[in-house]
């Protein structure tokens, strides 16, 4: 089983002490990165839930910057202690509570761990937690608060409620245990932030920054000094100065705070000067609200939205700041000038600083940790996880946010927010290109204007179509483009080689699929017409320059006016399907020949998708009555329905294929206590095509928006992978609606040991359709030899007669105009309706 596709950015990574390595919080692991090459060369596995804190150790002399020795915290609750030059797990500390952040000061102050008599001191963290507590209401009648009569005590209720709060505890890593009561408590968990000195740790909460001396406190009394400052808006990043007492906050405004000697009346003792700032408190102190204890507070506003970086310098000369506008800003903190890394294309998350001087990194939201070369900013390095998800504008709400998938090379094509589209390998968990479908100068936070509504590959993964709508403004300015794309390179570097300007009139394009063996391709459209496109030239397959290869259109098809919703080629190319809102289209795609009509289904079609070696068809349609349906091409009929709300169909080459289906609300609630279906939206079914029971079922999460295929499987990329026992043809990918995926044989002992085949309880997925006699006159009751009575003749009608019309003796049936009679009323739609 092979598992990608995590956030890399969901946390701050940490370097390695030569600056070599790169650790990152990816998922329930951790994934060590190399600084010069940008690719993955381990990771720490052992977590169960999210890792939310990675700390490396640090080393105070030549030869101590060779350990390799890490901290990671995670909401599984636990902290855990690694050798990560090998990555193996040395200790494992329990303190049974979600933990969202962990620092340990006194790792980072030369001194703090060995004490006078050369033993080692014990090592203390912070850690802020999640935590519930109980709440009492006091609650009055009316009359009570109106009378305000005391001695009515039976109108007065206490109601109790139990709420998540964050709280602060000190945690003894040495001995594996909390110490004492939480000091600090916050509405919801809060990341804590340390001082480069290890001396000060801070949060904020809302508009109030607290802030303690996590040193200069006596551990064991329990003790805490600490000092509240206070903002009129709501703060979302904070750093502290590495030598004086300076701490900087950044607000969801764009403005930047810089309080200078802070703690002076509540840190510092009164024979102490220096640093921090003056020790008369009697002066008046210029920007500090109330009674906040600190000497001057300054204000710097360059950032049109909210600060979410914040970082000083090594020296301390300099102060790192980023935002929603995806620029890295520099101020000179004596005089405020400022320099900026403009054009970074994403919202910055993170700033992280390596023991290297000139090497630094920063994370952004699109899932990228850029490494930079410092003081000149200069990105050395990208190191590009999966494309997030993108935010389609209200006009696009039904959109589709599936992915593309190359079957031959384990690849992916997914749309990203930035009007580009990201090739990404699932064997590498790693991005291999990225294809600017809409050269326009991008900013994040500006009004989205230009939706990438489709992407599709061919089946060799030679050529990508893409879709785009230009949305309106004000009724005005829409335009649709269709462009095909080409590779000739095996880094999958994609080319423009056609655009077509409005296809299908002013109408969208509803699908987009490629020919099998040929330059074909077909696009079917909302305006009732569906195009073949052909292409008057190959595409070279090797690294030569490619030739000019234009798409024009081969024909046109419609049938009686009806919205073309999906399409699609069979195995052999020698059918086109066509899907007319709620009926199949059949069609010779060379000859563009109406061939047959297939069925009827409840709601529009939305997918198509041919049973490789079989002549089974399978559809999915959306809507109030959702289905998922298998028709039989040589017969021209309906096979077998579900009734299903699908987001994906995948097929495979033995007759088999797999859907993945939406879970009702209610068959969540149902199954919330059960550990298979425990926080789980969907399932993935694996059926043979003539077959409605499903072969095995695997329950997954975050279904809604998930894609589900086939991948070839290479000899580089299962030897890669570790992949144990015999190398199966195909592994069936699944990439959920958050693009985290994985990657599993069906048919092996891996995927047997998390499926779940339960058939007495498939009756949950509610049937629709049947097959053979039962799909004309339903069911025929069971016979049951151990019946003392057997009627010999239907009872009461009903107003489904054919359900029971045949129950009985063959020469007791009802003649023949009394069964037509019946069945025929029966396919009627019955209204009531009232004369006055």
């Amino acid at each position: 089983m092979i598992r990608g596709g995590r956030s890399y950015v969901s946390s701050p990574p940490a370097f390695s002490n030569d600056a070599k390595r790169l650790l990152v919080c990816s998922g329930n692991s951790v994934t060590i990165f190399s600084t010069v090459t940008g690719l993955a060369v381990a990771s720490l596995e052992g977590h169960t839930e999210r890792v939310t804190t990675v700390i490396v150790v640090p080393g105070t002399s030549p030869a101590s910057k060779k350990l390799c020795y890490c901290w990671t915290a995670s909401l599984d609750g636990t902290i855990r202690y690694w050798d990560f030059s090998l990555a193996e797990l040395i200790r494992t500390i329990d303190i049974k509570l979600p933990i969202y952040s962990l620092v340990i000061p006194s790792i980072l102050a030369p001194g703090q761990v060995e004490e006078s008599n050369g033993k080692k001191a014990k090592i203390f963290g912070y850690v802020s937690v999640e935590d519930t507590k109980e709440i009492t209401k006091r609650k009055s009648s009316k009359v009570k608060e109106e009378m305000q009569d005391e001695d009515d005590d039976d109108t007065v209720e206490n109601q109790s409620s139990t709420v998540s709060v964050g709280r602060i505890h000190r945690c003894n890593l040495t001995d594996s245990r909390l110490v004492g009561a939480a000091f600090a408590e916050t509405k919801r968990p809060e990341v804590i932030t340390v001082s480069p000195s290890g001396r000060y740790c801070g949060v904020h909460s809302k508009r109030k920054i607290h802030i303690w001396e996590a040193l200069g406190s006596d551990p064991k009394s329990g003790a805490v000094r600490k000092i509240t400052l206070h903002h009129t808006k709501t703060v979302r990043a904070l750093a502290f100065h590495p030598t004086q007492r300076i701490v900087a906050a950044g607000d969801v405004t764009g403005r930047i705070l810089v309080w200078r000697g802070f703690g002076n009346r509540t840190f510092t003792k009164r024979k102490e000067t220096g640093s921090g700032g003056s020790m008369d408190y009697g002066e008046e102190n210029p920007g500090v609200r109330g009674g906040d204890d600190a000497d001057s507070c300054t204000t710097w506003h360059w950032h049109p939205a909210g600060v979410n970086v914040l970082y000083f310098s090594s020296d301390g000369a300099y102060l790192y700041s980023g935002g929603k506008e995806g620029v890295l800003v520099v101020w000179q903190l004596d005089t405020g000038k400022k320099k900026f890394l403009p054009r970074i294309g994403s919202p910055l998350l993170w700033f992280t600083v390596s023991p290297d001087p000139s090497l630094s990194s920063i994370s952004c939201a699109d899932n990228q940790i850029h490494l930079l070369k410092m003081p000149s900013m200069e990105i050395l390095k990208s190191i590009s996880g999966i494309k997030l998800p993108c935010t389609f504008p209200e006009e696009c709400k039904g959109l589709h946010a599936g992915v593309a998938f190359d079957h031959n090379n384990g690849l992916i094509a997914l749309r990203a927010e930035d009007y580009c589209i990201q090739l990404y390998s699932l064997f590498d968990d790693r991005g291999i290109s990225e294809v600017q479908v809409c050269e326009r100068n991008h900013q994040p936070g500006d009004d989205i204007t230009v939706v990438v509504t489709s992407v599709v590959l061919s089946p060799d993964g030679s050529m990508m179509s893409t879709a785009e709508v230009k949305l309106a403004e004000e009724g005005l300015g829409g335009l649709v483009c269709l462009k095909f794309w080409a590779s000739g390179s095996q880094n999958k570097q994609f080319s423009l080689t056609t655009i077509v300007y409005e296809p299908h009139r002013e109408a969208g394009i509803s699908a987009i699929a490629f020919h099998p063996t040929r330059c074909m391709a077909v696009t079917s459209s909302y305006g009732g017409d569906f195009k073949v496109w052909t292409s008057n030239k190959g595409i070279q397959k090797t690294d030569q320059t490619l030739p000019n290869s234009g798409w024009t259109c081969h024909a046109v098809g419609s049938y009686k006016k009806k919205r073309m919703t999906a399409a699609a080629f069979s195995p052999d190319g020698s059918v086109l399907a066509v899907a007319a809102e709620t009926v199949i289209t059949l069609w010779d795609a060379v000859k563009n020949v109406l061939v047959a009509v297939v069925g009827d289904t409840l709601s529009p079609i939305v997918s198509l998708s041919f049973v490789d070696n079989s002549d089974y068809l399978v559809t999915a349609s959306w809507g109030s009555k959702a289905q998922l349906s298998v028709w039989s091409m040589s017969k021209l009929s309906a096979c077998w329905s579900y009734m299903l709300h699908v987001e994906g169909v995948a097929s495979a080459v033995d007759s088999c294929f797999a859907v993945l289906a939406l879970l009702p609300e209610s068959s969540i609630s149902y199954q919330s206590n059960e550990t298979h279906f425990k926080a789980r939206d969907g399932v993935i079914l694996l059926f043979n095509s003539t077959d409605p029971v499903p072969v095995a079922m695997w329950s997954v999460n975050k279904a809604k928006g998930g894609s589900l295929a086939f991948v070839q499987v290479n000899q580089l990329a299962s030897e890669g992978n570790n992949m144990h026992g015999k190398q199966p043809k195909a592994l069936l990918a699944y990439v959920n609606g958050d693009h985290e995926y994985v990657l599993f044989d069906p048919h092996g002992e891996e995927a047997n040991e998390h499926a779940i085949v339960r058939r007495e309880r498939l009756t949950e997925l509610e049937e629709s359709g049947k097959y053979g006699y039962a799909s004309i006159y339903g069911e025929l009751p069971k016979f049951d030899l151990n019946r003392e009575e057997i009627s010999l003749a239907p009872s009461v009608p009903s107003e489904r007669p054919w359900e029971t019309i045949f129950s009985g003796p063959s020469h007791n049936l009802p003649p023949l105009t009394k069964l037509c009679s019946a069945f025929l009323e029966s396919l009627l739609e019955k209204r009531t309706t009232t004369v006055e």
